[in-house]
């Protein structure tokens, strides 16, 4: 076995601390390195710029917003060894960090904003227009709400925590700029795996080399007990999910495969067979629809646990909340001392924050220029409206910051798209008790939904960069700064290809094949019942909510299984697999030390993964948006196309379990 690298992270990043226990981070606190830098500054903002767009695109195309902050790690990492910079890590935490903003603002934008575009189509007689300063406007105040409300949450979460959540994404970026420090070993396995990565998920997604996922119906026997038992099985084969589950851990991932199974397996058959004359969206009778179709009906239920979850997260976290106060006190003075001059070492370097008069101003200033963006704009001229959508605004977004994430921190999943879901329910029934209803009810709903989901997304991806630069000896004060910058232009990144996009292909309502949309599709049909004087599904809210505080009785994390009730069955599958290699890899041996090893190397190889899936997909949608897709539609439908993907899949799997191995 080799010997422990020198400069790899501290033997304590990834446990708790012992009583007395301090982790000292790569880059000490009494050092200087270089962070804010022309070359940081400049990179970060052209990554937030090219990823910004390809998020962009892929997402309203087919639904899925990749992780940005992995890929700009390795380009950072990459071109700082080209370009043979001295002691980059520093700079590297800062490229990752503005260019990150990317992924966090297009989520925001495009799970909400495009479905003003959506209602504009489908009601062309009323008043309904969309402007680039909307869009921009809601990202960017979104983005700067989130970010302020972080920030006194962030001893918490990255150092008061320390090992006791497992950060995936975190940990994958922090594996990627240390594989780029000079002697750490790591560069080699983490490079080849990338490639691995890549270049099968590449095969797929460009190509169409197999199908993404292997499902039951490949079969005759699969396809009869899909449509008389309603049952239904798909694993997605890629890669990039292989290796998130591994990082997640069996524990999580069990958790969130029990909650899709409890909705694939046991709700959906259940409610074809008990109400087979129910009618669903379209017309279809419950006993006549596929699994697929029941889901899309059932994922209610999730939709109701993740905000339950999110209640019981808040409760759980109301020490948190009221401590925040405390925390930003102790900061506060220390910064102060150095304003006037004053030597203090009260506040290392690497613990030091924004000060509280810096967070509170920039709060004040957001909640001045929302409101003057809502009575001009959003509101046309009524305070009663203004005052009431600021109040759900910034409540919301308030006490939801530390649910998105806690979420991030366990799982790497922000449950961000159902939080907004039921901050439009809630928003939309509000506003039209005071009277705001009709197409321009459902437009201010959903700018409204569009700045806290904007918020909650950029919470939850800035605590994966603070747990970075915690890992790593960062300067969080200067991480916190800069992120505004990179907010401003992915805001008007976003904003200029949501625009673009509608005018090339549109967001109408018979379009979808083209533009997908999916999340701003489901949340124009929630609040158009709402704000029409319809109902929505409140029974299968009401179910959701409940199981989640079963869960939490049990001891069960009722975020993650809830997370499982929502999110469609392929994509919680390869966690467990990822999961159960995790398991299997870091047991095989009666030497802890070669368990230990074996998973640090298995953590290493599945960043990779993660690393080379995510960046060749940005490839793979780049080649799209340009028109080459040479893609056989007819083969990835194929039997032999599923089979074939499970024979990859379980060679991807043996190569994985093979090189943890190799120590």
């Amino acid at each position: 076995m080799n010997t422990p690298n020198q400069n790899a992270l501290p033997e304590n990043a990834f446990r708790p601390l012992k009583p007395g226990e301090d982790y000292n981070p790569v880059m000490p606190s009494k050092a200087n390195p270089k962070e804010v830098t022309a070359w940081s500054l400049c990179l970060g903002l052209i990554m937030a710029v090219i990823f910004s767009a390809a998020t962009a695109y892929l997402g309203l195309k087919v639904g899925q917003v990749f992780e940005a902050a992995i890929p700009i790690t390795i380009i950072a990492v990459g071109l700082a060894g080209a370009t043979k910079r001295k002691d980059p890590l520093g700079e590297n935490v800062i490229i990752q960090s503005i260019g990150a903003c990317s992924g966090m603002i297009v989520a925001g934008a495009i799970f909400t904003l495009p479905a003003l575009y959506i209602l504009q189509n489908k009601f062309p007689d009323a008043d309904i227009s969309v402007s680039f300063l909307e869009v921009f406007l809601a990202s960017l105040l979104g983005g700067i709400i989130g970010i302020l409300f972080l920030i006194p949450f962030r001893r918490y979460f990255v150092k008061d925590m320390h090992g006791k959540y497992p950060f995936p994404e975190a940990t994958a970026s922090t594996q990627v700029l240390m594989s780029g420090e000079g002697g750490s070993g790591s560069a080699k396995p983490l490079v080849i795996a990338s490639l691995i990565g890549g270049i099968y998920d590449f095969l797929v997604a460009t190509f169409g080399a197999w199908a993404e996922n292997f499902t039951s119906v490949f079969s005759s026997i699969g396809v009869a007990v899909a449509e008389k038992a309603k049952l239904f099985f798909s694993i997605n084969t890629s890669a990039a999910l292989l290796g998130m589950g591994y990082i997640v851990g069996l524990k999580y991932a069990s958790i969130m495969c029990a909650g899709s199974v409890l909705i694939w397996w046991i709700v959906v058959p259940a409610i074809a067979f008990l109400f087979p004359e129910m009618q669903l969206a379209g017309g279809t009778l419950a006993a006549d629809a596929s699994p697929q179709a029941l889901f899309q009906y059932a994922k209610s239920i999730g939709i109701g646990g993740i905000a339950m979850a999110g209640i019981i997260g808040v409760w759980n976290s109301r020490k948190v909340i009221m401590g925040s106060f405390s925390l930003i006190s102790k900061v506060a003075p220390a910064k102060s001392a150095q304003q006037e001059g004053a030597v203090t070492d009260t506040v290392a370097r690497t613990d030091r924050d924004i000060s509280f008069k810096i967070v509170a101003l920039g709060l004040v200033i957001a909640l001045l220029v929302t409101t003057l963006f809502f009575y001009l704009d959003v509101m046309h001229g009524s305070l009663l409206f203004t005052i009431v959508a600021l109040l759900i605004v910034f409540v919301i977004a308030f006490l939801f910051t530390t649910v998105a994430a806690n979420a991030i921190a366990i799982v790497g999943t922000n449950p961000v798209s159902g939080m907004t879901l039921m901050t439009l329910i809630l928003a939309s029934l509000i506003m039209a008790a005071v009277g705001l209803n009709g197409t321009s009810g459902m437009v201010a709903a959903l700018i409204m939904g569009g700045v806290v989901c904007t918020a909650l997304s950029s919470a939850g991806s800035f605590v994966t960069d603070l747990k970075i630069g915690y890992w790593l000896g960062s300067t969080p004060a200067k991480q916190q700064a800069y992120k505004f910058l990179g907010i401003l232009v992915s805001a008007a990144t976003a904003a200029g290809v949501i625009m673009i996009l509608n005018k090339t292909y549109g967001f109408t309502p018979d379009n979808s094949d083209v533009m997908a949309a999916p999340q701003a599709r489901a949340m124009a049909a929630v609040i158009e019942p709402l704000m029409m004087g319809e109902g929505a599904p409140w029974l299968l809210y009401g179910i959701g909510a409940v199981i989640s505080l079963i869960m939490n009785a049990c001891g069960i994390s009722a975020l993650a299984f809830a997370l499982g009730m929502f999110i469609p069955l392929q994509l919680n599958l390869p966690l467990i697999v990822g999961g159960a290699v995790n398991w299997f890899v870091t047991t095989r041996s009666k030497d802890s030390a070669v368990n230990a090893a074996r998973g640090e190397k298995g953590t290493l190889l599945a960043s990779g993964f993660i690393a080379g899936g995510a960046l060749m997909g940005v490839v793979s949608a780049v080649l799209r948006f340009v028109g080459y897709n040479p893609v056989n539609e007819a083969w990835t439908a194929s039997p032999w196309a599923e089979i074939l993907s499970l024979i990859m899949y379980i060679l991807l799997i043996t190569y994985f379990v093979k090189a943890t191995k190799n120590r």
